[in-house]
């Protein structure tokens, strides 16, 4: 999938928050998108997503056939993980991987079991998701979004609420699962959150 960000602006009331943001995504590539807490990153991806419609400008999604994919239609071909996603917590996390299921496929061969393994998080499988961590949430969604078999990765802040251990977990299950799939981080300047990631683009840049 290709991304195409054409003079693209986000304000709210009289403040701008970016504007003249010209940026093209490429597929099977990893971008990171840097800037202090409050600077707009989570609201450029959000854009990015489509669920923030562009105060000015247009964004544009193509497949890597160059088919035009409409927006309404993107949140199809793509996967999104970050701290304030809310998770249904009166389910169990094998629950809460069926019901993803329904909407989003994982990569193939991956069973529920599978999923529970990968994210480490077998004792408390049958666990309702209301009784986790904060860390142990954070790693919920990051399973969820890594291994949907989907050309777009949205992660936002992924390290959030994640100790040594599970940031090491999150960097190889990123680096296992990221092929023929673009892949775009927004970090707070943590370079643990993003060593996959070769370009790097700095919000202040649109202010």
């Amino acid at each position: 999938m290709n991304i195409q960000l054409s003079n693209v602006g986000k304000r709210y009331n009289y403040e701008w928050i970016f504007r003249k943001v010209n940026l093209e995504f490429l597929s099977e590539n990893n971008y990171v998108i840097l800037g202090a807490n409050g600077s707009g990153k989570s609201t450029l991806l959000q854009t990015i997503a489509g669920n923030l419609i562009p105060s000015e400008g247009t964004v544009s999604y193509k497949t890597e056939n160059q088919q035009t994919i409409e927006t309404e239609q993107i949140y199809k071909q793509l996967s999104f993980a970050a701290p304030y996603l809310e998770l249904f917590e009166d389910f169990t996390l094998t629950e809460s991987i069926e019901f993803h299921k329904k909407f989003k496929p994982f990569y193939e061969g991956l069973s529920t079991m599978d999923i529970v393994q990968l994210a480490e998080l077998e004792k408390a499988k049958d666990k309702q998701l209301k009784y986790y961590s904060s860390g142990m949430k954070q790693r919920v969604r990051l399973a969820l979004a890594v291994l949907s078999n989907t050309p777009l990765l949205l992660l936002d802040e992924p390290t959030s609420n994640l100790d040594k251990n599970a940031i090491n977990w999150y960097q190889q299950l990123v680096n296992n699962y990221s092929f023929k799939r673009l892949i775009i981080v927004a970090s707070n300047q943590l370079e643990y959150e993003y060593p996959f990631c070769k370009q790097q683009i700095l919000v202040e840049d649109y202010k």
